[in-house]
């Protein structure tokens, strides 16, 4: 099973988040586990408060050390009661500053048995907490949010669905987009004519191999048109980058 723990100041965002569609089936199937705590359970101060003001001035408020490091040791000595022989997990900040999320990292990821996701929250967090037990800095984007909980749950989502029987049919993780680094293809359903626009031909054929090729040639394309900065890293075969030769030859 795979075991997220989720370290917010707001725990019913997460629960309310994951528990629905294929999340919560996973979670009801005990393909995975996720665990939230709320830090503020372990504040020693007034009102559970666990953010203070920045030493040398500043605009904002920050999170302490202390409570984030206490109910990080809490799950560890949890987890090792359960199983004294666990491995230490990866602990991952969520935060503008860290290394851009990908498909490559999802895949990475889920080769984990435990993860743990800190969320952040006002100006950020005491750089002292970070430094004593978080092993992954990592972004969702180039922008910046309110709080580390929705880019957490989209990161709990991405590396989830790899989870084997997450997905009702399992082979749909390695047909979507990002898979070798290129975009999906087009998907069609019934009816067959819809406004004026129909379903290609070749996917009415019944021609698997065809259909196959078909779908293969419009990733690439689409890819092309869409993403391009994604084919330097791509699996491509030397007809395919043949095609986007003369593709770019064509635009010039």
């Amino acid at each position: 099973m795979m075991n997220f723990t989720v370290m917010t100041l707001f725990p019913d965002m997460i629960k309310d988040g994951l528990n629905v569609s294929i999340m919560g089936r996973a979670i009801d199937n005990k393909l995975i586990n996720v665990d939230v705590v709320n830090i503020r359970d372990y504040s020693k101060r007034k009102h559970s408060k666990v953010d203070d003001y920045p030493y040398g001035g500043g605009a904002g408020m920050v999170m302490q050390a202390e409570p984030i490091y206490d109910a990080y040791t809490d799950i560890i000595n949890k987890q090792k009661e359960v199983n004294p022989d666990i491995k230490k997990p990866r602990v991952i900040y969520m935060t503008p500053q860290g290394k851009l999320f990908n498909q490559t990292m999802a895949k990475e990821l889920a080769q984990e048995e435990n993860i743990i996701f800190l969320c952040g929250h006002y100006e950020g967090v005491d750089e002292r907490a970070l430094e004593l037990i978080v092993t992954d800095q990592v972004s969702i984007g180039d922008y910046v949010l309110t709080g580390g909980e929705m880019p957490a749950m989209i990161m709990i989502d991405a590396i989830s669905r790899l989870v084997p029987g997450t997905l009702h049919n399992d082979d749909s993780a390695q047909d979507e987009s990002l898979t070798d680094n290129l975009l999906e293809y087009p998907q069609y359903t019934r009816p067959a004519s819809f406004m004026g626009l129909d379903v290609p031909p070749i996917l009415l054929s019944g021609d698997h191999a065809k259909v196959d090729a078909w779908r293969r040639q419009q990733s690439v394309l689409r890819t092309f048109k869409m993403r391009p900065d994604l084919l330097k890293d791509a699996k491509i075969t030397k007809k395919e980058e043949m095609m986007i030769a003369n593709l770019k030859k064509g635009l010039q």
